[in-house]
């Protein structure tokens, strides 16, 4: 078996979001969020669940710390909760909120641990989403004002932060289906939901540039890869009309200074609003774009496929089955994603900021679960950077989604991502076989192929 071995100083690390694992919603001061509200209504959540105590994480952060020293990781990427720190969005402050994150960091460069902080991962505060949400435009000033609290308060130790995490599904999980909080189902709130994120991301860069502060400062959006389920010319533009919806409209107004034309030609009315000035902020550099990748779809034609006439269905590579969110699973793709951004986005700096899977664990009588399919999943994966690292790909890091399980948003807590397993009636945290594998893999910066 054949070594692979990743770049000097490549970066591995695990990820989370405070939704998901902090708990602790309404003490010491937090603000109601949009996820707080929209998980307290009935039959929205799978089962009725919420993030009301999840992984107790805001308690018993300095175990979870003391848990990710003992499993080797170099960095943690984490979310800040804006309704923890700024209860109502924007105006008072919560210094209690404030200090937790402190302290979270503090502990995290105590362990030899570099702390990657993602501004917001969805949990949008209800009094903003009052006043209109990501549709008002005041918003992308507040949330600058968000933005330069925290880079003040921890900037002097964090010198890796993200604005937004998978602004798509913000967009268009919580404004466009309404799947997500805040349930909106209304496409033109959707698309100007996007555009109102990225130009709230450019104003927090330009925070941060004028601010001085030591470090890098990117985005993290969601990739997958899109095939046309035939060669159908209908399949085909279908594929394309995805590509640009999910992707383009992105990484074209961050890297060229535009939104993609046939796109919005598509969506017609529904485009969003734009000022002048708007996209020459958007398109300010970043120091790094942080990928997401899961699944690879096949997309055909359908005049019933809702705005975009589209379906998709999941693509397995030969060999393998699907996860337990009944996506496939192809690390060929993830290879091609990381390409495409090669070769038509300026190669820009990229970290892996999430990639695992859902598995039906199975504990044994001490809680222990053996994940063979998980270790098989990533090393997959692990190859297929690899591959694309030789291919000129700028990678530098990866990141694990996620640390432990946790809230897995409308799917509630029956899906389990986790390299650590959470026994939620008693806050018991167990490492299961990958979180030592990914241990191992830690301490060679590399693995067996």
């Amino acid at each position: 078996m054949a070594l692979k071995k990743f770049p000097e100083k490549f970066l591995w690390g695990a990820a989370s979001a405070a939704y998901q694992i902090e708990g602790a919603w309404n003490e010491d001061g937090k603000g109601e969020s949009i996820w707080d509200r929209f998980t307290h209504r009935q039959h929205t959540i799978l089962n009725s669940g919420n993030g009301d105590i999840t992984c107790n994480h805001y308690h018993q952060m300095p175990e979870d710390v003391a848990l990710m020293k003992e499993l080797g990781l170099q960095s943690y990427r984490f979310s800040i909760s804006w309704s923890r720190v700024i209860p109502q969005g924007y105006g008072n402050i919560n210094e209690k909120g404030i200090d937790f994150y402190n302290r979270l960091v503090d502990k995290l460069l105590e362990a030899g641990i570099v702390p990657n902080i993602t501004l917001n991962h969805w949990d949008l505060p209800q009094a903003i989403q009052d006043a209109g949400g990501w549709p008002n435009r005041d918003i992308t000033d507040w949330f600058a004002e968000y933005a330069g609290l925290m880079f003040s308060r921890l900037g002097d130790r964090v010198t890796l932060w993200s604005t937004h995490n998978e602004p798509w599904v913000a967009a268009f999980f919580g404004y466009g289906f309404g799947n997500f909080a805040p349930g909106i189902a209304d496409f033109s709130q959707a698309y100007q939901t996007a555009h109102h994120l990225l130009l709230a991301h450019g104003k927090a860069l330009q925070v941060f540039r004028q601010g001085g502060y030591q470090g890098e400062l990117g985005i993290v959006l969601n990739f997958s890869h899109f095939e046309p389920a035939t060669h159908n010319e209908a399949d085909i533009a279908a594929c394309r009309r995805i590509y640009e919806n999910t992707i383009s409209l992105f990484l074209e107004p961050l890297f060229k200074g535009r939104y993609p034309e046939m796109l919005f030609e598509w969506i017609g009315s529904h485009a969003p609003k734009v000022q002048d000035g708007d996209m020459a902020i958007i398109s300010q550099p970043i120091d790094f774009l942080g990928v997401n990748y899961y699944f690879t779809d096949a997309i055909s034609f359908t005049p019933w496929g809702g705005l975009l006439k589209y379906d998709s269905k999941p693509i397995s590579a030969s060999g393998w089955g699907k996860t337990e969110m009944g996506w496939g699973i192809n690390p060929a793709g993830f290879k091609a994603v990381l390409l495409d951004i090669k070769e038509n986005y300026g190669n820009p700096k990229i970290y892996i900021t999430e990639n695992g899977c859902a598995l039906k664990d199975t504990p044994d009588t001490n809680g222990f679960v053996s994940d063979p399919n998980r270790i098989n999943f990533l090393r997959a994966h692990f190859l297929a950077a690899h591959d694309a690292i030789e291919e000129g790909v700028n990678l530098h890091g990866y990141y694990i989604w996620t640390l432990m399980d946790n809230f897995e948003w409308a799917h509630g807590y029956k899906p389990r991502f986790g390299l650590v397993r959470v026994e939620y009636e008693t806050g018991k945290r167990i490492p299961k076989q990958s979180a030592k594998w990914y241990s191992e893999v830690i301490a060679g910066n590399g693995f067996q192929e």
